[in-house]
């Protein structure tokens, strides 16, 4: 059976629309429902590798799992990566379309709707019900023209629209009365109604505020969600980092203390979620006004921009900082762009994060990275080797650049398969001494059992520290930790989302 299309639009940025559809595709799955989810166009700090080598942003991914499916980049078929502050490499169906400033990518748009629209359809075909997210806000006059993700891509997709606002952050009833009085007429005839977000408190407080919003639109509330602190999923802007860094504080349980130093392009921050859930682990975002002392572990995450950021740790005092805690005893890790940071040099001779141009690194790893024109989008399979035994671990590949080894040490992994060819090639290096690896493999930490020989390595190090009883965890497998946060949301949007009403608007 087929139904109408269902979207999230919102009143801005980061109120929910993402959450909301991961929640609804769980229940639409749950009830038998063959559903998939599509954002037309999707700006993003983290992104995936599906199984086809295609990138795509991290939220559809969750969504997809939420609905049971193998993500795929036509969920996705636009995905914009920032790389300075006026300009973004542009993914157009899991490749790289090109390197455009905001200026040119608006003129690009109009040629971007073609490989949307081919996106949607091969979903619509394969798929009962198609759950479509907005972004930003749905009512930016500006905007509209070139508009390619919210009321255009509803009435191309003839998709039945949902408003969600986040009460949290107040201005509730502009947000949505005012987004109301913004639409044309016809955008009016395609929204069905609000989903208010976030609220704290007395639902029942809000009812006048309900009464109020749907006297002045002629709209229902279908629901008024209360704010899930206490729910963890995978988020991937830079305004949910931010909650992340003010939110970060050290637990005084004599537990391990892991810091990532949150530079200016960071990307793929959702490789630590796992250790964030560990028990007996305080993982914080840290930046130039923190104190590198009494860590136990320093992360150099994912870059968009990878000289640039070495700038900004230099600029910024963080460089002397991160050499001199290393050399000092200190244990670094580097991720992709971050590990890159560890070498010696960095190196951009054609100019593809900006101006062709060289600048050393921390000079912590024997390694010089030289940045190439084509960018690597590969799902791995992988060894660590001795003294590690952690079977094969799976994880992802996400970058631009080469880098060769030019010292003592070894290799941090030994890659078995891309994309599910069988091959060996060694991945990353480690220092003679173990306290400094890098790597270009993502998604480590979601390997359970490496995680866990990890964690216990950094225990080991820490004097003091009881390392007699086997390390333990907050969940048996992450995968099942995510698979439970899934359904905990769509438990919460069933107790308080009008799901008859909703189940009404998208019968054809």
């Amino acid at each position: 059976m087929k139904y109408r299309p269902l979207m999230i639009l919102g009143s801005g940025s980061d109120v929910g629309k993402s959450i909301m559809v991961a929640g609804l595709c769980r229940i639409f799955r749950q009830e038998g429902i063959r559903v998939a989810p599509f954002k037309a166009q999707n700006m993003a700090l983290n992104s995936f590798i599906t199984p086809a080598g295609g990138e795509m942003g991290r939220a559809q991914v969750v969504q997809a799992q939420a609905a049971g499916l193998v993500p795929q980049v036509d969920m996705n078929p636009v995905l914009l990566k920032p790389s300075s502050e006026v300009g973004s490499q542009v993914i157009v169906q899991g490749r790289v379309y090109g390197n455009f400033s905001a200026r040119d990518y608006y003129r690009l748009k109009p040629r971007l709707v073609k490989k949307v629209m081919e996106s949607y359809r091969r979903l619509a075909q394969a798929y009962d019900l198609i759950v479509l997210e907005g972004a930003g806000s749905a009512v930016e006059l500006n905007l509209k023209k070139n508009d390619l993700v919210n009321f255009n891509m509803a009435k191309k997709a003839g998709a039945a629209v949902l408003l969600v606002a986040d009460i949290d952050r107040g201005g509730v009833f502009a947000a949505t009365i005012g987004a109301f009085h913004l639409l044309t007429p016809s955008e009016r005839r395609m929204l069905r109604g609000f989903i208010i977000n976030k609220f704290r408190g007395d639902a029942a407080l809000f009812e006048e505020g309900v009464a109020i919003i749907e006297r002045r639109t002629k709209r229902p509330v279908l629901g008024v969600v209360p704010y899930a602190g206490d729910l963890v999923l995978p988020e991937e802007d830079s305004v949910a980092l931010s909650r992340k860094r003010s939110a970060g504080a050290w637990e005084e349980d004599g537990g391990l203390k892991i810091g990532v130093v949150r530079l200016p392009h960071i990307s793929n921050y959702t490789d630590f979620d796992p250790l964030e859930q560990e028990s007996g682990v305080s993982l914080r975002y840290m930046d130039h006004r923190d104190e590198l002392s009494g860590l136990d572990l320093l992360i150099l995450p994912g870059t968009k921009n990878t000289i640039s950021d070495l700038l900004y740790l230099k600029e910024s005092g963080l460089f002397r900082r991160i050499q001199a805690y290393a050399r000092g005893g200190g244990r670094v890790v580097g991720i992709c762009g971050g590990y890159q940071i560890l070498g010696q040099e960095v190196r951009d001779p054609l100019g593809v994060e900006g101006d062709p141009r060289a600048e050393a690194g921390l000079q912590l790893l024997p390694v010089a990275t030289t940045m190439a024109g084509a960018k690597t989008t590969t799902q791995v399979q992988a060894r660590a080797p001795a003294p590690r035994d952690c079977g094969v671990l799976s994880a992802y590949e996400i970058h631009m650049g080469v880098t060769e080894t030019q010292g003592e040490g070894q290799p941090a992994f030994e890659i078995v398969s891309r994309n599910g060819q069988p091959l060996k090639v060694a991945d990353g290096w480690v220092s003679p001494d173990r306290r400094v690896w890098g790597t270009y493999l993502h998604g480590l930490f979601d390997n359970d059992r490496f995680r866990r020989v990890f964690l216990q390595e950094l225990r080991r190090t820490r004097p003091g520290m009881d390392t007699t009883a086997p390390a333990t965890s907050t969940y048996e497998k992450y995968e099942n930790f995510q698979e439970a946060q899934l359904d905990r949301l769509a438990d919460l949007l069933r107790r308080h989302l009008d799901m008859a009403q909703i189940n009404a608007m998208i019968q054809t």
